[in-house]
């Protein structure tokens, strides 16, 4: 079982997304997911950018692939995806259908994001046949689910589950960073740069709900599936995807790559340096929200 770093989710001025891949290069994470698959107004960096970052990552000994928008909203979005399908010297992951049908008439591998919403071993199939040669669960799946489907997949296909993070739970057409901020969408000054870990949504109570992050909505807790590698490793996970945060990325990898080789108090580590409160219900069948044994406040 191996570490992948998965796609940055959030908006972060060039400088700082430069400096994070180039800290990168030292982590042991064998796999690294670049691109913006979140929203298109992030352009920052632009593919021809992000194209770069992945020539320098892979000089460096890493497997790169590059991660699909997940809403196509216009010809520009189409354009690029496009481009990314037809650049031929990265691993794509398709995060919406469309993106699968260009992979597929070009007959171009790629990895089946968790956004493709595969739920049964009919889908997986069909995506194998298409040239799915990974993919990933729905971050919402529980441990006993996926283990059913993976009893009838596809043989070869490798299995890679969203292991830490703040979950990606929905995608909008509306931005709600800007609707916060009263901006509409096409305005929206980019506040998404004052949130590089994203906007705190909370009850009239005051606890935590849901993270804000542009037109994608998130978990307010940080799901965290470190005390969950025998399970992974009984299951034949081949690969862990980590999430980047802001701060301390580079702590959790080690820590995610202490934990797989069986070190001590890895799990205490982590639990130091999470930006949010630690959530894993959804694997075990239960509330999104709870973690081990602890039920919502």
């Amino acid at each position: 079982m191996n570490l992948s770093l998965g796609p940055l989710l959030y908006y972060w001025s060039r400088d700082d997304v430069l400096a994070f891949y180039d800290e990168a290069k030292r982590w042991p994470v064998t796999r690294v997911y670049l691109g913006e698959s979140v929203c298109s107004r992030r352009h920052l960096l632009r593919l021809p950018d992000w194209l770069a970052v992945a020539e320098q990552l892979a000089a460096a000994g890493k497997e790169v692939a590059l991660s699909t928008q997940t809403l196509i909203e216009s010809e520009s979005d189409l354009k690029t995806l496009r481009r990314i399908v037809g650049d031929g010297r990265f691993l794509v992951e398709a995060n919406e259908w469309g993106a699968v049908r260009l992979l597929s008439e070009a007959g171009v591998p790629f990895v089946a994001g968790p956004t493709l919403n595969v739920y049964n071993p009919e889908t997986l199939d069909v995506l194998a046949g298409l040239g799915a040669q990974r993919w990933l669960p729905p971050v919402e799946v529980t441990r006993t689910a996926l283990a059913s489907l993976l009893e009838r997949a596809p043989a070869g296909m490798e299995t890679e589950i969203f292991a830490y993070g703040r979950l990606p739970l929905a995608y909008s057409a509306r931005c709600f960073t800007a609707r916060h901020y009263n901006l509409p969408k096409d305005d929206c000054q980019f506040r998404c740069l004052d949130h590089p870990d994203g906007l705190p949504l909370a009850t009239r109570e005051g606890a935590p709900f849901l993270t804000l992050n542009g037109i994608q909505t998130q978990s307010a807790g940080v799901y965290n599936l470190i005390g969950e590698l025998p399970a992974l490793r009984q299951l034949g996970i081949a690969s862990l995807r980590l999430s980047p945060q802001s701060r301390h990325m580079g702590r959790v990898v080690e820590a995610f790559r202490a934990a797989l080789a069986g070190e001590d108090n890895a799990a205490d580590a982590l639990a130091r340096i999470m930006p949010g409160p630690p959530v894993d219900g959804y694997w075990h069948g239960r509330a999104g929200l709870e973690y081990g044994t602890q039920q919502p406040c």
